[in-house]
């Protein structure tokens, strides 16, 4: 095997690793899976889980289903494909910030049980995901990928920019993933690269291709800080959050443009 072969083969297998890790897509058992460096291909991840979102609206349009039923069966089948991974982070993150003491915000977060709080963001995300999907009937493949993209994008910028809260859990290993800003750049330039594409495809988008790369970076970036600005750090919860309300605001932002 020569080197290039095995670079491509030990990069097929971080992939695997990391789509295993954040979704619920089957794939064959493969040797040789390392998991702790997943966090630095999450936003190819969050393209991939885009890219299958909107071939799946796509044949669903061809049935000529109208477009509110279909932006909710996407939402579903998103959460499906990410195994609610996010999502649930997102909602114990609310319930940890809805108590009044900061110190007992982890130990709340930490509780399986779902409270209120927990369950009025998790209505919250998916009205505003369906309703923002709605008010986007064109592009929907490129604007799906460019969410959960830039979602997971903002993921590894928490990670790489803020301290870990705690000295274990599912969070810890990402922190050891992602040491510099580098890390980011090849995300990054993915996420360029697909506004670029829908400037190809039609060069009358291009005011709406900016405003994918301003509205994902900025917001990407806001959220990351928002729940820093609160915990004082990041946990694996709020990196959940951080992609969720990162995709669901900025599918909103979109239906300005």
């Amino acid at each position: 095997m020569t080197k290039q072969q095995q670079w491509w083969k030990r990069l097929l297998l971080k992939l695997a690793a990391s789509i295993i890790f954040y979704t619920s897509i089957p794939l064959p058992y493969l040797n040789g899976l390392d998991f702790q460096g997943v966090a630095r291909l999450a936003s190819h991840v969050g393209l991939i889980i885009g890219g299958i979102l909107g071939l799946l609206d796509t044949g669903i349009d061809y049935l000529g289903m109208p477009v509110l039923t279909r932006s909710a069966l996407v939402v579903s089948i998103w959460i499906g494909i990410t195994g609610g991974l996010h999502l649930d982070g997102a909602m114990d993150t609310a319930d940890g910030l809805a108590v009044g003491d900061p110190k007992r915000r982890l130990e709340v977060m930490v509780d399986s049980a779902t409270g209120a709080f927990g369950a009025m963001t998790a209505i919250a995300l998916v009205l505003l995901k369906i309703t923002a999907l709605t008010d986007l009937p064109e592009n929907r493949c490129l604007l799906l990928m460019a969410a959960c993209g830039w979602g997971r994008w903002g993921q590894q910028l928490a990670i790489a920019r803020y301290p870990y809260l705690k000295p274990t859990g599912k969070g810890a290993f990402h922190k050891q993933a992602i040491r510099s800003y580098k890390d980011l750049l090849p995300g990054l330039l993915l996420l360029l690269s697909l506004s670029g594409l829908l400037v190809l495809i039609d060069k009358q988008q291009l005011f709406l291709a900016l405003a994918m790369i301003i509205a994902g970076s900025a917001i990407a970036t806001l959220t990351g800080a928002w729940f820093n600005h609160k915990l004082g750090g990041h946990t694996g919860d709020t990196y959940g959050a951080v992609v969720e309300w990162t995709e669901a605001l900025f599918l909103c932002v979109l239906t300005v443009f």
